[in-house]
């Protein structure tokens, strides 16, 4: 049985009154009750207005010293950074956009796993509570259908990963940045209140973090992220760095995380999925 997800709120008293019933804010001392808990991974949430990037801001509080666990939550960001330089911009919260800061203490070579591990907590958690058939794409796009809903973008300083997950939750047609895009709302999905989706992101990558540091070579992540990923079996294109591409069939995730392609491994690249 589908779930039915109904927002009743029209008025908070932080931002004032609005008109838009399927957007309303995101009430930052509810989450911070509901997931900065002793014992656990996150260790401060915060919620802004509007930021130029979420990752941008939690990278300088990286330098500065901040410790593992900062989460920064944006209703708007003007110039939310996606792979590859490009731009990520979403009307005021018609989207989720979260950045965590994390320092794990793992060997280099294990690190490229942890845009996947982001990737596994957001497919799970749409899946869930959305109740849509969401798969990723390598290395870590949110597809439905083959329609784009949510992207992640990992960034290192030293000492520290800062990761941003970018969700599509009620963008309509004219608002979506390009024509292969959706959101949850437009695909159907059972629900798109942002707050339990926020949760149940937060939580889940939380649990997989948290296994994963522990044991990065016995915590199944490797299994999940291949159940979930579209990419495999199928022929692409990768366009790599340089003006380069490689085409053939996608075989596998080695055990650095990254595409086997015709038994070459690619770490990085912008994947096309081709008919």
């Amino acid at each position: 049985m589908r779930r039915t997800c109904v927002v009743y709120r029209s008025y908070d008293p932080a931002v004032g009154p609005y008109t838009d019933l399927d957007r309303p804010p995101l009430h930052e001392e509810r989450l911070r009750r509901a997931l900065v808990v002793p014992g656990g991974l996150w260790t401060e949430l915060t919620v802004v207005a509007e930021t130029p990037s979420t990752n941008a801001h939690l990278l300088d509080s990286a330098r500065r010293g901040t410790a593992e666990g900062a989460v920064l939550i944006a209703e708007q960001q003007t110039a939310g950074r996606g792979r590859l330089g490009r731009t990520w911009i979403s009307p005021p919260r018609a989207g989720l956009a979260v950045s965590v800061l994390l320092r794990p203490d793992v060997p280099a070579r294990a690190l490229g796993w942890l845009p996947l591990l982001a990737g596994v907590a957001l497919v799970e958690a749409v899946r869930r509570i959305a109740e849509l058939d969401a798969v990723l794409k390598w290395p870590n796009d949110l597809l439905i259908g083959d329609r784009k809903c949510a992207g992640i973008l990992a960034e290192a300083v030293p000492g520290a990963v800062v990761i941003g997950i970018g969700l599509n939750t009620t963008l309509r047609e004219h608002e979506l940045p390009r024509p292969d895009a959706t959101s949850l709302q437009l695909a159907g999905a059972a629900c798109y209140d942002r707050d339990p989706l926020l949760r149940a992101i937060l939580r889940g990558l939380a649990d997989w973090y948290t296994r994963w540091r522990d044991d990065p070579g016995g915590c199944g992540l490797r299994e999940a992220y291949v159940l979930h990923c579209t990419t495999l079996g199928r022929r692409v294109r990768v366009e790599l760095p340089g003006g380069h591409h490689l085409d053939g069939e996608a075989t596998g995730i080695d055990l650095d995380g990254r595409l086997i392609i015709e038994g070459e491994p690619v770490a990085a690249g912008d994947v096309v999925h081709l008919r």
